[in-house]
């Protein structure tokens, strides 16, 4: 008991942590949460039947909601930006029309009202780097966001530096001081116009749109496209402008630039750990010392953020994507090869087992899923949890095990052809699987005395008693060590 509620508690007596604040926007506390990327690369293409992993148009994933709903608490789409012509959506070029190649604005509704109905929240992936042009290099669509008002940008609004000032065959080149924007704040991205998120008319419109993303297409929270072509302290303001459920950074550089990213953002988002994925290759390479903190293991968890680390094994960018691509891969991307199908495995039941956010890649989904739903299952019956505790793990060639805390019960996720198969003491084998059998996890339930510690979100409250710190969670009210004294 005591181990789960201190890690309640050190949201108010760990001395320093300043980004552990009551309510980050954008990050939920505790979080019990699985999601789900319900596409890959142009997944919009193709006859639903044959393409290769399922094609992800909005009615067909509508027609996939109750395995979604039973699954998932979180569903990330592509970008539902337009007009139809945009592609996958990266470079959207009006971003009030909601008719893209990926569906029409109506299905879109009806497939978010029919995973809200099933209690599975919706991220937008929203691009606010960049955006595509209108007929030229410099001009861009208008964009009615109803009550949160109409904005039309123009070549005021794009970095000075953008290309399209230099490029000889721009329609802005050599433009004048006065029609440019100001330095970018972030990296260059060559694809489309990089905004000027120094410019008020830039935040306002960033504002409408998300919050406009929220009240009128009933999203949920976001998930931010190329986050390092801006100053996180403007994702931050948009963040509290718009108040998500969660916020996702994509920022695939060095762990110190992550965290340089959440110090920017004051906390109010989390990121997707590409570190972490850097290191399940260990299991493709044998090397699952990678896998161990203590070790070669690289990650938001090393750092004691696991509270803003959104975990995946693949996705979009990094899977089947052509030679461009190709480096990123975790395996192979022929997914009916047992022994890719094994390494997946492997790291889908590491992933799912220990602290932050796991995002399940929709191929691997239908490609495992009753695989991927055993695991998904043992996970939420255990209560593991963005801000889990790994007790002990332990790494060797050709193995790895932890022990995982979580809100109602305890897991032990080994993984490895000389993994132990000892059942502890205490413990059931809750599901064992991989065409060669390279994984197990173990759950033992919490007593009875931890029941009336609530699941999910928890929520609670500081008391200061004769000079004393309690803190109060739900009915019952604890001291700084976990014992209940009422």
């Amino acid at each position: 008991m005591k181990k789960v509620l201190l890690s309640i508690l050190s949201v108010f007596v760990i001395a320093g942590a300043s980004h552990l604040s009551a309510r980050n926007a954008g990050v939920p506390a505790e979080c019990e949460d699985v999601m789900l990327q319900a596409f890959y690369w142009d997944s919009y293409n193709g006859n639903a039947s044959t393409t290769k992993y399922g094609r992800t148009k909005w009615i067909d994933l509508l027609k996939d909601t109750a395995a979604i709903n039973a699954n998932f608490d979180v569903v990330w789409f592509p970008p539902s930006a337009g007009p139809t012509g945009c592609g996958v959506g990266y470079s959207a070029r009006q971003y009030s029309s909601q008719e893209s190649d990926w569906g029409t604005k109506t299905t879109l509704g009806n497939l978010i009202t029919a995973l809200h109905k099933g209690n599975t929240k919706v991220l937008a992936d929203v691009v606010l780097n960049h955006r595509g042009n209108y007929n030229s290099w410099c001009n861009f669509y208008q964009d009615n966001f109803g009550s949160y008002g109409t904005y039309q940008l123009t070549q005021q609004h794009i970095c000075r530096n953008d290309e399209c000032f230099t490029n000889k065959n721009s329609s802005c080149y050599n433009a004048a001081s006065t029609d440019r924007g100001a330095y970018d704040t972030g990296d260059n991205f060559d694809g489309a116009r990089d905004l000027d998120h120094t410019n008020e008319y830039v935040q306002n419109w960033s504002k409408a749109y998300t919050q406009w993303l929220l009240g009128s297409m009933k999203y949920d929270g976001f998930r931010y496209d190329m986050t390092l072509g801006f100053h996180g302290r403007y994702l931050k303001m948009y963040n509290e402008a718009a108040n998500p459920y969660m916020s996702v950074s994509e920022l695939w550089q060095s762990i110190d630039r992550q965290k340089q990213h959440l110090e920017e953002c004051e906390y109010n988002t989390m990121v997707f750990d590409f570190q972490m994925k850097y290191s399940l290759k260990g299991i493709v390479t044998g090397s699952y010392g990678k896998l161990n903190k203590n070790k070669t293991f690289e990650g938001l968890r090393k750092h004691g953020l696991e509270r803003y680390s959104v975990t995946f094994i693949d996705n979009h960018d990094t899977f089947d994507r052509g030679t461009a691509y190709g480096n990123n891969q975790f395996s192979g991307s022929d997914l009916s090869n047992s022994t890719t199908k094994d390494q997946i495995l492997q790291a889908s039941a590491y992933m799912l087992m220990m602290p932050g956010v796991p995002c399940v890649f929709y191929p691997y989904w239908t490609s495992y899923k009753d695989e991927i739903n055993e695991l998904i299952a043992v996970r939420k019956r255990a209560g593991v949890h963005s801000e889990s505790e790994v007790l002990e793990e332990t790494s060797g060639q050709y193995q790895y095990s932890a022990t995982v805390q979580g809100h109602r019960g305890r897991v032990i996720v080994r993984v490895g052809k000389y993994r132990s198969q000892t059942v502890p003491e205490g413990f059931e084998l809750a599901v064992e699987g991989g065409d060669r059998g390279q994984y197990s996890v173990f759950i033992k339930m919490q007593s009875d005395d931890v029941e009336n510690i609530p699941s999910g979100n928890v929520q609670c409250t500081k008391e200061l008693r004769n000079g004393q710190l309690y803190i109060r969670v739900g009915e019952n009210v604890y001291d700084i060590l976990g014992n209940r004294v009422e």
